[in-house]
């Protein structure tokens, strides 16, 4: 089993036309082909306004999403468009009848991110992933987004991860040591955010296909105190976490535009306390994630 991506997902992606949608387009199309071992198209096209009716290295355009809804059953929208037009891009997605809208773009402004969560809770029954945020994989199903495909084992460990780069590693780890996962979602850096570690946190502990979790966060904010709030109250399965920034100094942002510790909170040591308070196995290093997550199933046998 697994969450939000599955055997009848149909991707289209929003900005092919331009060099890094097409190139990881291509990308997605092969993983699900070479990797998967799928016949039938994942991958069903693009949309560029304008440029409906022309093809892309096999990928036929459309002007809309709701053409490409209507005419190649796309279900999923994949966004690379420039930051300034990606809140209408989420917005059109999900006006088209979009289940899953993944926001790949860096750099989308907050205000523009405030008011699509609010049209999106208001008016649509979606799920949004993103944005600046590698994407999410069913491992052997099909990958939405820029991650290494290569790298993902079919297996029973949900990933949830703040940080592309961590989530790159912590899959390599898992997979090294003989974990799978059943799959893997980056949830993106900025302070708002389509998904939260709770919301997924709630999938996980639903899916019967998986077994045990590994959350990973950054410094600011205070999304993995209520995850751990939350891991407390509902979640039965093991989980295991770790915590980036912890050298990071205070009032600077590193790298996401979240990840900035104010006013003394938000510090990665009141994070890995948090979570070791309800049980959660946290990991001392960014090499120790994968032997985290056998540690917690170690655990809880």
């Amino acid at each position: 089993m697994s969450i939000l991506v599955t055997p009848s997902t149909r991707i289209v992606t929003q900005g092919i036309t331009g060099k890094v949608g097409l190139f990881h387009s291509q990308k997605c199309r092969d993983y699900a082909r070479d990797e998967c071992g799928r016949s039938e198209p994942v991958m069903v096209g693009g949309v560029t306004p304008g440029k409906g009716g022309t093809d892309v290295d096999g990928f036929p355009v459309f002007n809309s999403v709701r053409e490409a809804v209507e005419k190649a059953g796309a279900n999923t929208s994949m966004i690379f468009v420039p930051p300034p037009f990606c809140a209408d891009a989420i917005l059109e997605a999900a006006d088209a009848g979009c289940e899953l809208i993944v926001a790949i773009t860096e750099g989308v402004p907050v205000l523009d991110m405030a008011r699509v969560m609010s049209v999106l809770k208001h008016n649509f029954n979606c799920r949004l992933i993103g944005p600046n945020c590698p994407g999410i994989i069913t491992p052997g199903v099909a990958k939405i987004g820029i991650m290494p495909g290569y790298i993902h084992k079919p297996g029973n460990v949900g990933l949830i991860s703040k940080s592309g780069t961590l989530t790159y590693e912590a899959v390599w780890q898992l997979s090294n040591v003989g974990l799978g996962q059943s799959t893997a979602i980056g949830i993106g850096g900025d302070p708002i955010i389509g998904t939260t570690y709770i919301d997924l946190l709630q999938m996980f502990q639903d899916d019967p296909g998986t077994d045990a979790i590994l959350v990973i966060g950054e410094i600011g904010g205070n999304a993995e105190i209520l995850a751990a709030e939350y891991i407390k109250q509902h979640v039965t399965k093991p989980v295991a976490a770790f915590i980036a920034g912890a050298t990071a100094p205070p009032g600077k942002r590193m790298g996401h535009a979240g990840a900035i510790i104010s006013g003394g909170s938000g510090t990665a040591a009141e994070k890995v306390a948090a979570l070791e308070a309800v049980g959660v196995e946290v990991a001392n290093s960014p090499a120790d994630m994968g032997a985290a997550v056998q540690r917690a199933i170690a655990k809880h046998r």
